[in-house]
């Protein structure tokens, strides 16, 4: 750890200067003014001189740390913590700056403290990143001040650091630990009714809540004096693919983010549960070429190969070519599998450009098109218009969301199943569909 010293003076040691200044111009006038200016500017220098004294004399007055991740979580509150130790012997006041990345355009990481004499105390904050990539942090500023107030002396603890941000591991692992402790209704997953028992039948469990009482066993039941169910455990090994688009429709931004940081967000979520329900995981990126292709495994570190691809995505801003997609598909996708294409229509006319497409992969796959709601649009459809302006504004408003819809008819008048989402419901929606289908038996 390197502190780093600096010495400053306060405003109350200005303003106490500029009294002297303006006592000795009125001295000038007033003569027996001047030697009780002279015996205040002495003062002034001795209280400065024994400030600075007590300030320095310890050569580690502030003891401090910045507590970080190993990396942060895009689109989440990521938690800092800064740790504050005071060694002198009386009470010190604290300004602290951290210097972080410029990335998040924010000027109110300062924070105004007192600390007892050999207390510590800790800074919480949160950042929340809104864009993949490396992020530096400088050093943490400390500012102390001794009750005197007339010098600063700073504490710098050089902490510089580079952290990547990745896809949100944090809302992966959250609905992870839902899907352990069967919680996932919490998140707004929806309890989906199995369509008979085709599935295999694994073991006979104690009833919790949510279970579907059809699948009681009444034996068991009456043998352990409690309720009991029959488990049927899915059908395994079945291939969930994420299609991301990369191309300039996923450049629009909600809340900071583009939607390709949220497909990216929830397609690293997705992948995880699939994992979980013993289904083989796998990613491909594409615009105007392909991009990446990850395929589809359930191996120990599938989803550290996953998080890895989705941390290096970026966009050429092209038009996304669909064609080259389904050609890739045809020839490297064999199995029957779920097909999950994260991209934008914003209206029929550009559905219909790219709908051969889909239709053929809906063919030998299951194909849910997702797609997003613009929700900057409530707010003017929800507004009443005064002038004709923004009765145009509105109708063209209203136009566009009638289209999101007609695509969601279009394509699934087409067999092709369809996600129409805001931006922050993503994941939970297509963790939905997922398991829908799976319960249906239709993967």
């Amino acid at each position: 750890m390197r502190v780093i010293r600096y010495l400053y003076l306060t405003k109350q040691f200005y303003i106490s200067v500029t009294a002297v200044i303006i006592l000795f111009v009125f001295s000038y006038f007033i003569g027996w003014l001047y030697p009780i200016t002279l015996i205040i500017l002495y003062l002034i220098v001795g209280v400065t001189v024994l400030d600075a004294v007590i300030l320095f004399r310890k050569n580690k007055g502030i003891i401090g740390h910045r507590f970080i991740g190993e990396k942060l979580s895009n689109g989440d509150e990521n938690p800092v913590r800064i740790y504050l130790e005071n060694l002198f012997p009386f009470e010190i006041k604290l300004n602290v700056i951290d210097e972080i990345p410029h990335q998040f355009q924010r000027r109110d990481i300062l924070f105004e403290l007192k600390i007892s004499s050999l207390k510590t105390h800790t800074i919480h904050y949160t950042l929340r990143p809104v864009k993949r990539g490396q992020y530096h942090f400088g050093a943490v500023n400390v500012m102390a001040r001794s009750p005197l107030n007339f010098v600063i002396r700073r504490f710098s603890f050089s902490y510089d650091v580079t952290l990547p941000v990745y896809p949100s591991f944090i809302q992966m692992r959250k609905y992870e630990l839902m899907a352990i402790s069967n919680r996932l209704t919490e998140l707004g997953i929806k309890k989906v009714r199995r369509l008979g028992h085709q599935m295999e039948f694994e073991q006979i469990k104690e009833y919790v809540q949510g279970d579907d009482v059809r699948t009681i066993n009444w034996k068991a039941t009456a043998r352990k004096g409690e309720l009991m169910v029959n488990n049927f455990q899915d059908e395994k090994s079945q291939q969930v693919y994420c299609l991301i688009d990369k191309g300039r429709v996923m450049q629009m931004p909600f809340n900071g983010m583009t939607l390709l940081d949220y497909a990216i967000n929830a397609s690293l979520v997705i992948s995880n549960i699939a994992i979980r329900k013993e289904d083989k995981a796998g990613i491909i990126t594409f615009q105007h070429k392909i991009g990446n292709v990850l395929p589809a495994a359930k191996l120990n570190n599938q989803m550290f190969r996953i998080q890895e691809l989705l941390y290096n995505q970026k966009t050429a801003f092209k038009e996304t070519d669909f064609s080259r997609l389904y050609a890739l598909v045809k020839t490297k996708i064999r199995q029957r599998s779920l097909l999950l294409v994260f991209t934008n229509f914003e209206s029929r006319v550009s559905l219909d450009r790219q709908l051969p497409y889909l239709k053929s992969l809906s063919k030998s796959h299951v194909v849910v098109v997702i797609f997003f709601e613009n929700i900057e649009l409530a707010e003017l459809l929800n507004s009443k218009p005064t002038t004709v302006k923004e009765i145009f504004h509105k109708a063209v408003g209203e136009k566009f969301v009638f289209e999101k819809h007609l695509i969601v008819k279009e394509l699934k008048r087409n067999g092709i199943y369809s996600i129409l989402s805001k931006p922050e419901e993503l994941t939970v929606n297509t963790i939905n569909k997922y398991l829908e289908l799976k319960s249906r038996g239709i993967l």
